[in-house]
Order: structure tokens, then C-alpha cells, then sequence
């Protein structure tokens, strides 16, 4: 009885930043898993000998698993409590990664990166409501962004250090390690992690949990029905679209195929985009949390600059664009990653605590949505184009821009009805997240 005593008393005195860094960890690990592929690429190629489009699946089904699992994981937290999913979340990617070391087929991987988008889909919505329920409104977007500033550290990892340690030790041993520390951070969070408050309700039989199953549905559809939610979608699918996509698949590919450097360069590349955004992360989350007036127009402006840097390489840098110009882009565009996280301060802000989890889903779609869509697009070009060349790459590039830039116009469209909404209520002398002043490219109303 003493040994199970101990652990519990444990879990409920670990101080809430003690308990945030530990659920922490297991989305650094997350996001070490899921960018793993941005320095092998090529090595996949090699090892299961397959085309770009066939690379591109692994993203596409890995992030598409993640993706659909958004908004049932925003439910399943809501129901069940951070800290049990942090626990199956863990343990998935563990043995998934494991799987992904060992096995020798492309199906087989296949199946190994769907089982680590599954568990990576757990990780990041249970950290926000862990912290949502431990942490005031006037400190939570700053401990979103710590958050980020974390997955920015499981990034970092999965670039050049990553690189050296598939170099020396080979695939097998470096996936298998990497596999090791989520094992290790499930027994961590078993052993110590407290729920987050307020606690999830308890769940008292099959007839129970149907029934909290059944009212899936109303529930997403009223976070959707909010339009900070919708807003909150397409900030998250705006920002996320390049930069994860070159971070988690094609990063490596174009930096060695269309700007010349060697696979050890193109990670130091990734690597300082990495430590940029991790620099820009919290001062994104200071300025978001002390000006939320501030959090669409900066999303907007970090897009712009992204799309345009990509039209100057692909119109007129020609095939071999310079490397300055190239490592200076992707540190732009990697600053597109903390910049999404003003869309889960939109969901926070828009929702009641209890749906928390589920519009932080629903806004979580968006931007893994928009990576499969880039990842996948560019495999599909580069094929049709013959190849990974340095020509091919130059225009399969164009496919990132698209997406981009379909999301700042929708971007556009519920800022601007979201602003309209707020207006009106505090016409109406409701309470409203953010006050706002009306400017003349204001909706008259909302809807309109």
C-alpha cells in the first residue's frame, strides 16, 4: 500500500510549473519524433528505396493521423484529464519510433509513423489544458509559448545533432534512442505528473462514457460556431504551412539538392532556424499577452514576409539561389511556428474552460492540415517534374506560397468578422476578451 501512496502524494505537491515542465517535455519529445525525418529524408529514400511523392506519405499520413486526431483528442482531454493522455501519448510514440528503427519495408514504416502521429496528436492540447488549469489568463500566453519554446528544443534536436548521430551511429541505433527517452518520460509522468484543475470529470461505466461521446459533435460545432475559434484555425494554418513542412520533411532536400549545401550544412541551416524561433517564442508570447490586439496583424506580417522571400528565390534567384539568402529565409520562416501560437490564445479567450480542450483541437487542425497539404504537394510536383533536382525544387516550392497565401486571405476574412462580432457586443455592453476600437475596413456587422 506504501508504494502506491508515495507516488500520489508526489503528484499532488508537484508545484504547477514543475508539473507544466514535465507534461512539457513529452511535447519536446513530440516535436523530436515528428521532425525527425527533416535530416533523413534522403536516408528514407535510400533505405526503403522510394520516390518523393512515396517520402511525402510518411508526412502525409503521419500529420494526416495527427490532424483527424485534433479534435477527438481536445474531447478525450476534456473528459479524461492531461495527464492520462500524456501517459498513452508517451508510450505510443515510443513503440512507435522503436517500430520505425527496426523494420525493413516502406508499409511497415508506413504503419509505424501513423502509430507516432497518433501518439504526437495527445500531446500538445493536453500541455495547453494542463496549463490552462494551472496558470492565470494574464500568464497563459507566455507559458504557450515557453511551450513552443520547448517543442523548439525537440526541434533543435532533431537537426544537426540528429544528423551527426544517424551519420555515426546509423538509422537503427539513432531512431531506437530517440524511442528510449519516451518510454523513459512515460514512467515519469505516471510516477509524478498531477492533474491539471479543474479535474475531469469522473467516468463511472460504458453508459457514461457514451453518452459523453454523444455530445462530441454539439460540442465541436460550438467551438466552431465561435469565430475567434475559426480565426484561431487560420492563424494556426497560415503560420504552420512552410515552416513545418520544410522543418518535418523537406528542409534537407532543398537545402542540399536546390542550394548546394552538404547534409551536415543543411542541418546547421534547419538548426538556426530552430534557435530563432526558439528566441522568438517568448517575445512573441510576451508581446501577444500584453497586446492581443497585436496577435492577428503579427500573424499576418510573418506570413508576408515568408511568401515574399519564397517568390524572390523561385522568380528570380533562378536554380541555385545564394546560401545567405536561402539561411536567411528559413530563419524567417521558422519564426512562422511560435507566430501560430496566438491562435490558442484566440481559442482560449473565445471558449469556456470546460470546451478548452476541444477548440484548442479544432484550431490544432489547421495548421498540421496545412502541412500535409505542402508536404504532400511538393512530393506530387516533384515527381511530375521528374525528380528532386535543383530545377524541380525551385518551382515545387510554389506549392508552400499557395498554401500560404490562401491562408492569409481567409486569415483576413474572420479577422474581420470576429472584429465585427466583438463590436457588437460591446455595443450591446456585453463583455467582450479583447476590446476594440471600430475602423472604417470594419464589417458594418457581423456577417455582412
Amino acid at each position: 500500500m506504501s508504494a502506491v501512496a508515495v507516488p500520489v502524494a508526489r503528484r499532488r505537491t508537484l508545484s504547477p510549473v514543475a508539473g507544466w515542465l514535465l507534461a512539457g517535455s513529452v511535447y519536446l519529445l513530440a516535436v523530436l519524433h515528428r521532425t525527425s525525418l527533416g535530416v533523413a529524408g534522403l536516408l528514407a529514400e535510400q533505405r526503403f528505396g522510394i520516390t518523393p511523392a512515396q517520402l511525402g506519405v510518411f508526412i502525409f499520413l503521419q500529420l494526416g493521423v495527427y490532424a483527424a486526431m485534433q479534435v477527438p483528442t481536445g474531447v478525450l482531454v476534456d473528459r479524461y484529464g492531461p495527464r492520462r493522455l500524456l501517459l498513452v501519448a508517451s508510450t505510443l510514440m515510443g513503440i512507435a519510433q522503436l517500430a520505425f528503427a527496426l523494420v525493413p519495408s516502406y508499409p511497415a514504416a508506413l504503419l509505424a509513423r501513423a502509430l507516432l502521429g497518433c501518439g504526437d496528436a495527445l500531446t500538445f492540447i493536453s500541455v495547453l489544458r494542463y496549463a490552462a488549469g494551472r496558470f492565470s489568463p494574464e500568464r497563459y500566453p507566455v507559458v504557450v509559448a515557453i511551450t513552443s519554446l520547448l517543442g523548439t528544443v525537440g526541434n533543435l534536436i532533431a537537426t544537426l545533432p540528429l544528423a551527426v548521430v544517424l551519420h555515426h551511429v546509423g538509422w537503427g541505433p539513432g531512431f531506437a534512442a530517440a524511442a528510449s527517452f519516451s518510454l523513459v518520460a512515460a514512467a515519469v509522468v505516471w510516477v509524478l505528473l498531477p492533474e491539471a484543475t479543474p479535474a475531469p470529470r469522473p467516468v463511472r461505466g460504458a453508459a457514461a462514457v457514451r453518452a459523453g461521446m454523444g455530445n462530441v459533435w454539439s460540442r465541436v460545432r460550438r467551438a466552431w460556431g465561435e469565430s475567434g475559434t475559426r480565426l484561431g484555425f487560420w492563424v494556426h494554418f497560415t503560420c504552420m504551412s512552410s515552416a513545418t513542412a520544410f522543418a518535418v520533411l523537406w528542409g534537407a532536400p532543398y537545402l542540399q539538392t536546390a542550394a548546394g549545401f552538404s547534409a551536415t550544412g543543411a542541418g546547421a541551416v534547419l538548426m538556426y532556424g530552430v534557435i530563432a524561433a526558439g528566441i522568438a517564442s517568448p517575445v512573441i508570447g510576451a508581446v501577444i499577452g500584453r497586446w492581443p490586439a497585436a496577435r492577428v496583424p503579427l500573424a499576418l506580417g510573418v506570413s508576408a514576409v515568408t511568401i515574399l522571400g519564397w517568390l524572390v528565390t523561385v522568380l528570380a534567384l533562378g536554380d541555385r539561389p545564394p546560401q545567405v539568402y536561402v539561411l536567411a529565409l528559413f530563419v524567417v520562416m521558422a519564426v512562422g511556428a511560435p507566430a501560430s501560437m496566438a491562435a490558442f490564445a484566440l481559442a482560449r479567450d473565445y471558449n469556456h474552460a470546460r470546451a478548452l480542450g476541444t477548440a484548442s483541437g479544432v484550431v490544432n487542425v489547421g495548421g498540421f492540415l496545412s502541412t500535409v497539404i505542402v508536404a504532400l504537394g511538393i512530393g506530387w510536383v516533384l515527381d511530375a517534374l521528374g525528380g528532386t533536382t535543383a530545377h524541380t525544387m525551385r518551382y515545387a516550392a510554389l506549392v508552400a506560397v499557395a498554401v500560404q497565401a490562401f491562408g492569409c486571405l481567409r486569415m483576413a476574412v474572420w479577422f474581420r468578422r470576429t472584429r465585427a462580432a466583438v463590436l457588437v457586443r460591446q455595443a450591446a455592453g456585453q463583455p467582450v476578451p479583447v476590446a476594440v476600437v471600430r475602423h472604417r475596413w470594419d464589417l458594418a456587422e457581423y456577417g455582412s
